[in-house]
């Protein structure tokens, strides 16, 4: 036994000698021989331990190419992998939210292909500030006496608790402490902010009284958050953002409301449920307004603070702001997202998040009925496929209640279980561009909303 298994062993060709082959040599000058050789020694090492434990050589013993090839590939792979979302959830936090407007990808391009004034006055040659351009353009749009971007909306809500109250007590209704997506919580950041939470009124009623009587000298800030993502009905009540704002200018208390999601048009416009606006609340006498550029805005990932100058200027000179700012990458992006709310007449064509919130049902059904033939052909031997109507979601606690008409295509299983659809959904996970969907009520759902072309669903799954 010992005399055949090192009779393997010699058959196990040397490092130098696999990289003398054509194939390889080809491997090695688009991946680089460093990376090559690694790999070969991981197979080496692994033909090793086949012969050891199994007295054999591997498949692939006499062809080291496509194994090292193959290994190659997958090194190469992103992880970040482009897929189609058929989840019925548009702004899907999971799958990176906001899709961009050209011009913001445009945009993007450009500031990473040359040198940019991020931080350059070009009238002195002296260093500027980052967040000005934006700034005068969020100004612009909403009215604010100045603006502030850092790197997220969790960000923003963190540098204002910190630079507005901090060592002192925040005054927030019990129904709005929120808590978002991994676990972040309004009480949680007000705590990393060093402030001291002061809840008032109950789950679903608070009154201006509430606020009123929770008013000491030790109170740094009057606050409302905006509850995206869930609603409380019956019984209830809230304090509205301008009696929040007369009585912070009554008390002389500074206010502040995190809209989270960030709405920056009016959404009833285009028959969408109303959603608050930074510049209704700036309006009404509110201090600061904090939300997302990656949500309902359709911009990148960004956190925006508006509101009155000399709040704007402490937050700029908090040490915490270097920490959480933007990169030049997403200031270009959300420039080129805001220039497009300039031009609103054609915004639901140039921003990708309205265009596909506010795709008819009629339009999706179409398509719906074009994909079917060949789908229910393809996968008739395991499953009843149909197209039906069905609800999309906003996401992203964007108008938690609130739902779209929409198209689906649904696979049934013809065995009736559950195994067999859940690995549908993964084979789909694992293509090429992976398809996402959602299972539902015992049926596999692709949610035709966000699917603008149908020949990249066919792409997908026939190639």
């Amino acid at each position: 036994m010992t005399q055949a298994i090192n009779s393997l062993y010699r058959q196990l060709p040397s490092i130098d000698r696999v990289l003398r082959e054509p194939e390889i040599i080809s491997l090695t000058a688009r991946h680089g021989q460093t990376r090559v050789v690694d790999i070969l020694r991981e197979m080496q090492e692994q033909a090793r331990f086949n012969i050891r434990e199994h007295q054999t050589l591997p498949e692939w013993s006499d062809n080291w190419a496509a194994p090292l090839r193959q290994r190659l590939e997958q090194d190469q792979m992103s992880a970040l992998k482009p897929v189609l979302n058929l989840s019925g959830t548009v702004l899907h936090t999971n799958l990176g939210r906001a899709l961009l407007a050209e011009s913001a990808i445009d945009a993007v391009t450009q500031v990473m292909r040359s040198p940019v004034t991020l931080e350059y006055s070009l009238d002195g040659a002296a260093r500027g500030h980052r967040d000005r351009a934006l700034a005068d353009l969020l100004c612009t749009l909403t009215g604010a006496e100045d603006a502030c971007i850092v790197n997220n909306n969790a960000a923003a809500v963190l540098l204002v608790l910190a630079t507005v109250a901090q060592g002192k007590e925040v005054v927030v209704s019990r129904g709005e402490l929120v808590e978002i997506g991994g676990a972040f919580r309004v009480p949680d950041v007000m705590v990393q902010a060093g402030c001291r939470l002061v809840e008032v009124g109950t789950t679903n009623r608070t009154h201006l009284k509430d606020y009123q009587q929770a008013i000491n000298p030790e109170t740094g800030l009057l606050m409302k958050v905006h509850t995206s993502n869930y609603s409380i009905e019956g019984f209830t009540a809230e304090v509205s953002g301008e009696e929040l704002a007369k009585l912070g200018i009554a008390s002389q208390i500074p206010t502040a409301i995190d809209l989270g999601s960030g709405s920056m048009t009016d959404m009833a416009q285009y028959g969408l449920p109303v959603e608050p606006m930074p510049q209704d609340y700036l309006s009404h006498g509110i201090d600061l307004v904090t939300f997302s550029g990656d949500k309902l805005l359709g911009g990148p990932q960004a956190g925006i603070i508006v509101g009155k100058k000399p709040w704007i200027d402490a937050i700029q000179r908090h040490p915490l702001k270097r920490a959480l700012r933007a990169d030049k990458m997403t200031l270009a992006a959300l420039e080129a997202t805001l220039r497009l709310y300039q031009h609103p007449e054609q915004l639901r064509q140039t921003l990708p998040t309205l265009r596909l919130l506010t795709r008819p049902q009629d339009e999706i059904h179409d398509m719906a009925q074009q994909l079917l033939p060949n789908i229910q052909a393809y996968y008739s031997d395991k499953f009843i496929v149909r197209d039906e109507p069905c609800y999309s979601q906003i996401g992203s606690g964007s108008l938690p209640v609130d739902r779209l008409p929409s198209w689906a295509l649904t696979f049934t299983a013809i065995d009736g279980r559950g195994s067999t659809l859940e690995k549908l959904a993964h084979q789909w996970r694992n293509l090429n561009k992976p398809v996402i969907g959602r299972l539902y009520d015992g049926r596999l759902w692709l949610d035709l909303r966000c699917l603008e072309d149908g020949s990249a669903l066919f792409q997908a799954l026939f190639s």
